[in-house]
């Protein structure tokens, strides 16, 4: 089965088309600017040729015919027919509480994304937008939608719940949902194949670490707290400054963070280049980083009784040896042992970096949303078939 998986963002479209039968990444790549100025597409195949194609790319429709029409092309293709395409799976960001799991997508399923959209204004919309073109494009497919949230619907109330009138909650669904739920899952899981250990009868913490971040604690198999929560950002510390819903909205999703403190950048690594050269607000939003992500290990282990895996994933987790020490000092409370020779310099990898005689493993493991998605798609449509 091969199967294209779509992320479909406000303005841009990241897409793998995966060989479920050999597991290779036959082509990948990205369009960017979908309906701005200077839009383009970025492209590579499974034998490493690139290209970067510039063009006016007005909505997502346009964007995934470009995309279509680069896989089937002579020159850069990898199929010769659409029918080759035999299942489409979308990152759709948030299910509520309507979506326990992956789904086929039919237009009931489809209308309960559409309902959610309140609560992800930013994503759902988005999302839907790929799901629209598809269903459009190639209307014989089938669609499946693998939700961020759904991974995270084994919280119990007293995690998920806010200390607000519980008339809210049930009225507009107020409560924590959390994110990244195709990561926190498949890193997790990952590292206990590595490891040979039992899934289910650990207690593990997993740290996204990108442009977006989270912490998961999973305890037997099942997320049981994240630090995500209604939306990605949790607090309002803005209230005297008079600004309405649109700007509010873009305070907090396009100006806070990192990028808010340090003023520099949202780009981890130009902040740090920054706090390498002395610079003040980068050298504290570094701290202010390094510290939430140890205060949730801390919580989340109190919350467990205790952690035996430590993962970082995620383009910081992955990819900054200076982060993941800095996070992981002072833990030997915690039974966490780390070994800053075997850490140091090493970027993407699935590796160990704990200490042998460390209580708590502390490991790499890049993770593969893509993948996860992919194979959520295939076990849905496959199952179809079985009931058909």
């Amino acid at each position: 089965m091969k199967i294209l998986v779509l992320n479909c963002g406000s303005s841009s479209i990241k897409y793998q088309f995966i060989d479920m039968k050999t597991g290779v990444v036959l082509t990948k790549g990205i369009v960017e600017k979908i309906g701005l100025k200077g839009s383009f597409i970025k492209n590579e195949r499974f034998d490493g040729d690139k290209v970067k194609l510039e063009g006016e790319i007005l909505d997502h429709q346009s964007g995934i015919e470009y995309i279509l029409g680069l896989m089937m092309s002579q020159k850069r293709g990898v199929i010769k027919s659409l029918e080759e395409i035999d299942a489409i799976g979308h990152r759709v960001v948030h299910g509520g509480e309507t979506f326990q799991g992956s789904c086929y997508l039919d237009d009931i399923t489809i209308k309960g994304i559409e309902d959610c959209a309140d609560l992800a204004p930013l994503h759902n919309p988005a999302n839907l937008k790929g799901i629209y073109a598809m269903k459009h494009l190639l209307p014989s497919a089938p669609q499946v939608g693998v939700f961020d949230t759904s991974y995270h619907q084994t919280m119990p109330d007293y995690s998920f719940m806010y200390a607000i009138p519980y008339s809210l909650y049930k009225k507009y669904g107020i409560r924590r949902y959390g994110f990244h739920g195709t990561s926190h899952s498949y890193v997790s899981k990952r590292a206990c194949e590595i490891l040979k250990v039992d899934y289910q009868s650990k207690k593990i913490i997993t740290c996204h670490l990108g442009n977006g971040a989270s912490i998961t604690a999973i305890k037997d198999g099942k997320s049981l707290d994240t630090s995500m929560g209604l939306t990605p950002v949790e607090g309002l510390i803005m209230e005297k400054e008079e600004i309405d819903y649109s700007s509010l909205n873009t305070l907090l999703n396009k100006h806070s963070g990192v990028l808010g403190i340090s003023g520099i950048s949202s780009d981890m690594r130009e902040v740090e280049t920054a706090a390498a050269e002395g610079d003040e607000r980068a050298i504290l939003s570094l701290k202010m980083y390094q510290y939430r992500v140890r205060k949730y290990i801390g919580a989340y282990a109190a919350a467990m009784g205790g952690v035996d895996l430590l993962i970082f994933t995620g383009g910081i987790g992955e990819n900054s040896p200076d982060d993941r020490e800095k996070i992981c000092e002072n833990m030997e409370f915690l039974g966490l042992e780390f070994d800053k020779k075997i850490n140091n310099g090493v970027r993407g990898k699935e590796l160990i970096i704990s200490k042998k005689e460390s209580r708590v493993t502390v490991m790499i493991v890049p993770t593969n949303e893509e993948w996860v998605i992919a194979s959520e798609t295939r076990d849905i449509v496959e199952q179809m078939k079985t009931v058909k």
